[in-house]
């Protein structure tokens, strides 16, 4: 783990976090749509989202910070512990513990990166179709519809759309040879 308070402007990240004691951190849909707008909030004037994954008790985001951190990547994880706290009458740390950052250090690295985010709710059993889980970048890449991820940049990386899904359906049964919670 690499200290979270040093996301060095150009470089990409892989953060990831779960819930205390396993518990989930996504009770039902619009809590998933809120932490949406959240990351739209907090990330996107300090980061360029590259793909995101967010299942019932733990998220993937894949960013490349664009900006010296002016607002602490923290804030996000804080203000959605706030709301959930407030929302669901509970107290004490909704989070494990601090995010966790990797950098991402290679082409290779970020496209493995990019396509374990995107499968890993199936890995983790929370649904049979990896291209059909709703909270996950991965059909908003593919997609034409508007979107705040830097998809261009993702697709580019890939070769294109078509290399893009193919090295996804290659990889869904692959042992990535790194395992990140």
């Amino acid at each position: 783990m690499e200290n979270q308070d040093i996301l060095e402007k150009g470089y990409y990240y892989h953060i990831y976090n779960r819930g205390n004691n396993r518990e989930n951190l996504f009770l039902d849909d619009n809590n998933y749509y809120y932490f949406l707008n959240l990351m739209g909030k907090y990330l996107l004037p300090i980061s360029e989202i590259y793909c995101y994954s967010l299942l019932k008790n733990h998220f993937h985001i894949l960013l490349r910070i664009k900006d010296d951190l002016d607002l602490p990547l923290s804030n996000l994880f804080n203000a959605y512990a706030k709301a959930i706290n407030k929302k669901y009458n509970r107290d004490g740390s909704l989070f494990k513990e601090r995010y966790k950052s990797k950098r991402i250090t290679d082409e290779d690295y970020l496209i493995n990166t990019t396509i374990y985010i995107h499968l890993n709710p199936v890995k983790h059993r929370f649904c049979d179709k990896f291209e059909d889980y709703m909270f996950s970048s991965f059909r908003s890449i593919i997609s034409d519809k508007s979107t705040k991820l830097s998809r261009e940049e993702v697709l580019e990386l890939f070769g294109g759309k078509k290399n893009f899904i193919d090295a996804h359906f290659l990889k869904k049964d692959y042992n990535f040879g790194f395992e990140m919670e």
